[in-house]
């Protein structure tokens, strides 16, 4: 039988309101845009920040979303957002909770129009703690993901990428589904802060229960397995992770280094270890690592910069609008999404004549 790709998405029907800014809360109505849901953005007159960074980054988490200008400091504009809740199952937005109040985006400011109205808040620190600063590195800062971060001999430092406003809008994206499936308007709080400490579960608790404070490794290696880290190579750089003995095995017979069979071994000797491993995969590059290890079922990949990544994964690159993004990571079988292009700023107010 042959499967034909589906016209509607699985959140076909669900209307969302963005109030959003810059990253977490548009990345989180953009994957639900990929799944079939309309996100409308409510932007004011001069149109999200995030417009003003870059034609590029603005479409990365805008593909596919309506926007329509309403001055939610007005009168008129207060009743425009209560006209669009009454129709809409789900707002988020992502601001100050200062700005959350006094914009009236919160269930029980909006509830008069829908009761059903699922509204997320995402802030720096929770909805009811207050408003200090909390963009990305700052909750890298705070949480101490930037103090596990690099080199144990270095400063710290940060991921290449926004790992604190991305993992934020997925998690609001979650919570978001999980209040209209229970058929329940309410009011759904997620923080930046809460989503990054929530990342650090095994390391938060070797901590709370055994006493273990966590520290930087050289070279990214892991706190409890031997060999897991990046190792340099004859040409460019591999990552090993061996996580259990079958690995190990197969890794030492082909690398020819003996002994050490078993985790507790290898973690009581952790640097014989690290020197053995280094030395042998001197012998090779880390592509060629790559292809021999993979044969054996081993982990490990040789370090790839972003456009290698991109030119080994053409699948994963989409077309929206005129511009090439990468596409939903959530695949659905039987459904193909159609990646629209990003809204110009209220292209779709009934002013600008567009379906309200």
């Amino acid at each position: 039988m042959i499967l034909v790709p589906a016209r509607t998405g699985p959140l076909d029907g669900i209307r969302i309101l963005e109030v959003g800014t810059m990253l977490a809360g548009p990345y989180a109505t953009m994957l639900l845009a990929d799944l079939g849901a309309e996100v409308t953005k409510l932007e004011p007159a001069t149109g999200d920040i995030s417009r003003q960074v870059s034609d590029a980054y603005f479409a990365s988490i805008n593909r596919g979303k309506r926007s329509i200008v309403v001055d939610l400091t007005s009168e008129a504009g207060q009743a425009r957002l209560g006209e669009l809740v009454a129709d809409a199952h789900a707002l988020i937005v992502n601001l100050k909770p200062s700005s959350i109040r006094r914009y009236g985006l919160t269930y029980d400011a909006l509830r008069r129009w829908n009761d059903r109205i699922v509204c997320v808040a995402v802030t720096g620190f929770g909805l009811e703690s207050g408003d200090q600063p909390a963009f990305d590195y700052v909750i890298q800062a705070v949480t101490g993901i930037a103090a596990l971060t690099g080199d144990p001999e270095a400063p710290p430092t940060l991921p290449g990428y926004s790992a604190a406003d991305n993992s934020t809008g997925l998690t609001a994206a979650l919570g978001l589904l999980a209040q209209i499936v229970s058929g329940r308007g309410g009011q759904v709080d997620v923080s930046l802060r809460d989503v990054m400490l929530s990342q650090l579960n095994y390391r938060a608790s070797a901590y709370l229960n055994e006493g273990t404070e966590p520290r930087r490794m050289p070279n990214g290696a892991h706190s409890y397995y031997v060999p897991a880290q990046l190792f340099p190579t004859a040409e460019g750089h591999l990552a090993l992770f061996i996580t259990h003995d079958g690995f190990w095995k197969s890794f030492a017979a082909e690398a020819g280094v003996d002994g050490y069979p078993t985790m507790a071994e290898r973690a009581a000797h952790r640097d014989d270890v690290l020197a053995a491993v280094t030395h042998a995969l001197s012998g090779d590059t880390a592509k060629g690592w790559e292809a021999r290890l993979r044969a054996l079922g081993v982990p490990a990949a040789a370090v790839r910069t972003l456009p290698e990544a991109l030119a080994e994964n053409p699948d994963a690159i989409v077309t929206a609008g005129g511009f090439r993004l990468i596409g939903s990571p959530i695949r659905v079988a039987g459904y193909e999404p159609r990646y629209g292009p990003p809204p110009a700023l209220d292209e779709h107010s009934p002013a600008a004549g567009a379906p309200a």
